[in-house]
C-alpha cells in the first residue's frame, strides 16, 4: 500500500519562510515524480512544483517562482519544499502528490496523494 506522509506547514506572518516535506512509502522502486499541489478555499486544486526523481528537472507555477524551491532525498522517496517570502495569497492546503503523472497544474492524473498540509499566512 502506498502511503505519502506529509509534515511540516503552519501559520507565518507575510514575508516568512515554511518548509514542508513528503515521505512516500510502499512504492515499487520510486516514483518517476513527485510534487506539490494546494488548494485554497473555494478554488481548484493547482500544481506548485514537481520533481523528476531520475534527473532532478523540476517544474515551479509562475506565482511562485523565485520564491519556493523543490527538492529531493538522496533516497529519491522524499521530496522537500523550502517557501520563502510568503504571501497571504499561498494561503492553501498542500498536497504531496507522487507517480506517473504529466500535467504540471491540473490535479487529474495524480494517483497517489498525502492528506494535506494547512498553510497560511497572514498579512
Amino acid at each position: 500500500q502506498v502511503q505519502l506522509v506529509e509534515s511540516g506547514g503552519g501559520s507565518v506572518q507575510a514575508g516568512g519562510s515554511l518548509s514542508l516535506s513528503c515521505v512516500v512509502s510502499g512504492y515499487t522502486g520510486n516514483p518517476i515524480r513527485m510534487g506539490w499541489f494546494r488548494q485554497a478555499p473555494g478554488k481548484e486544486r493547482e500544481g506548485v512544483a514537481h520533481i523528476y526523481t531520475r534527473g532532478g528537472s523540476t517544474y515551479y507555477a509562475n506565482s511562485v517562482k523565485g520564491r519556493f524551491t523543490i527538492s529531493q532525498g538522496n533516497a529519491k522517496n522524499t521530496v522537500y519544499l523550502q517557501m520563502n517570502s510568503l504571501k497571504p495569497e499561498d494561503t492553501a492546503v498542500y498536497y504531496c502528490a507522487a507517480g506517473a503523472y504529466v500535467s504540471d497544474s491540473l490535479p487529474s492524473g495524480v494517483k497517489y496523494w498525502g492528506q494535506g498540509t494547512q498553510v497560511t499566512v497572514s498579512s
